[in-house]
């Protein structure tokens, strides 16, 4: 378990800048019409679809050459569905090559064929096949896979080329201008930029609308059929993060970010980009997610109770009644929620309550509840808040209200922790970001883990808390 104190500097609050952007109207076609929108669900679909029945045909073909029965092709599709989407090779993406597909697909095969290969001569012996057929078949299904990979592609490039669907681009400076330009000069990427988002225009030479608000974002994807965004900077930084990623993910929008690792395949015009994954993205790895906090949280009240009861108890000889405190914090995309901790302190009135950071140093806390926040035992019921799905086990810690609208104004990636669910703990807390520490290097270790979130990482945080518990710690 983890606290969450720390230095708050005093920020000044920035203000508001009045901004306004030009009218934005839908692009018109060569013959004067206005473009018909495009079903939101289709643009995904399509390029999925594509590449699925080239799969299946390469299969088909390959098991034909097989001495296997034709009923084998549903188990050799299912396998290879499921490698093929574990590696990533469904994923959209810009810049597409099937030449650069082709050394996992050639094990993928090797791995699909030899794993059938080694059911069937379990169960069937008639069908046992030597490592020269299965070398071929991993051979000929890898060959017509690329070629027709590379057919599905050259097709929707040339498609793109043709009907490119209208993107907005987020951020300033000499990136956001080249990756402009870019997507002007190379119609094959199949995206027309019809605006750019930013807070604080300063470029009178803007060529696109610039939109200010969200209001002005919202009416350029409406009027634009806007399908596309793309970030020339980290989401984090830009102004009203959570809100903006939000809008254009219920738009529908595919969100792409332009990044510094060099190393990820795809790239727009040599600027290396990735898909931003937002908190619709991997719905079956978030269910796990919350079924894994479900029942660790559970175990873990039973397992605890008896402590629980004796800090209650202590609690309760030691500070009167009142022995559980209740705060309102904000969850996750700026929900509130009450947060529940056994009490080490009773604030003078709501106000201290709301708007004091840190009460580690106060004298009215009893030796109780030193003891109490010291050994993170004053966190215990927040099993219960998780339990309930207010809270993960695992997630940037919550905050409340005052200091989340004082932290958003002061550091640009602070708002940006609230698309994961707040948790108990955190990889802020277990590299030592509690108490008074940097409320930006905290919210910079929260933004990481969520864009590198993964459940094993969610397993190691907590067993490095569990390490922690060991070495007695303040808030």
């Amino acid at each position: 378990m983890t606290t969450e104190s720390a230095f708050a500097p005093n920020t000044a609050q920035a203000t508001a800048v009045p901004l306004t952007a030009p009218s934005v109207h839908p692009p018109r076609s060569a013959t004067g019409r206005r473009p018909v929108p495009l079903a939101p669900r289709s643009i995904r679909r399509g390029p999925v679809a594509g590449l699925l029945a080239a799969d299946a045909l390469a299969l088909a073909l390959t098991l034909a050459l097989m001495p296997w029965p034709a009923v084998v092709f549903a188990p050799l599709a299912t396998l290879m569905l499921a490698l093929h989407t574990y590696r990533g090779l469904y994923r959209a993406r810009l810049s597409p090559s099937a030449l650069a597909e082709l050394p996992p697909l050639l094990i993928l095969a090797l791995i699909q064929w030899y794993a059938t290969a080694e059911a069937l001569s379990t169960y069937a012996p008639e069908h046992t096949v030597t490592w020269a057929t299965i070398t071929l078949a991993t051979a000929t299904q890898t060959t017509l896979t690329c070629t027709s990979r590379a057919l599905v592609y050259r097709t929707r490039r040339r498609t793109a080329a043709r009907r490119p669907q209208s993107a907005l681009i987020v951020g300033r400076g000499p990136v956001a201008q080249q990756v402009t330009a870019a997507l002007h000069e190379r119609p094959e990427y199949g995206l027309r930029p019809v605006g750019r988002i930013d807070a604080s225009p300063t470029d009178a030479t803007e060529k696109l609308p610039v939109l200010a608000t969200l209001e002005d974002v919202s009416r350029a994807i409406i009027q634009n059929s806007v399908r596309h965004a793309v970030f020339t900077h980290p989401p984090e930084q830009a102004p009203d993060a959570t809100a903006l990623v939000a809008l254009l993910t219920e738009h529908d929008c595919h969100l792409w970010r332009v990044t510094d690792h060099t190393h990820h395949p795809d790239h727009l015009w040599g600027f290396a980009v990735q898909p931003l994954h937002t908190r619709l993205h991997r719905p079956v790895a978030h269910a796990a997610k919350r079924a894994m906090d479900a029942s660790v949280a559970a175990l873990a009240l039973l397992a605890t109770a008896p402590v629980m009861a004796v800090c209650a108890l202590a609690v309760r000889l030691s500070d009167g009644p009142g022995v559980i405190f209740r705060q309102e914090r904000i969850g996750r995309d700026g929900r509130p929620f009450t947060l529940l901790k056994f009490r080490t302190l009773s604030p003078a009135d709501e106000h201290e309550s709301a708007t004091r950071w840190s009460v580690a140093t106060d004298r009215r806390m009893s030796s109780t509840g030193n003891i109490l926040r010291r050994t993170s035992l004053d966190e215990l019921p927040q099993l219960w808040n998780v339990l309930r799905g207010d809270m993960s086990l695992v997630g940037p810690r919550p905050e409340r209200p005052y200091f989340v609208s004082k932290f958003s104004h002061a550091y640009p990636g602070y708002q940006a922790r609230h698309r994961m669910p707040v948790g108990i703990t955190g990889l802020a807390q277990v590299n030592g970001l509690r108490g008074d520490t940097s409320i930006e290097d905290r919210a910079r270790f929260d933004n990481l883990y969520i864009e590198t979130w993964s459940l094993w990482q969610d397993v190691c945080i907590l067993m490095r808390t569990a390490a922690s518990l060991f070495r007695l710690g303040g808030s």
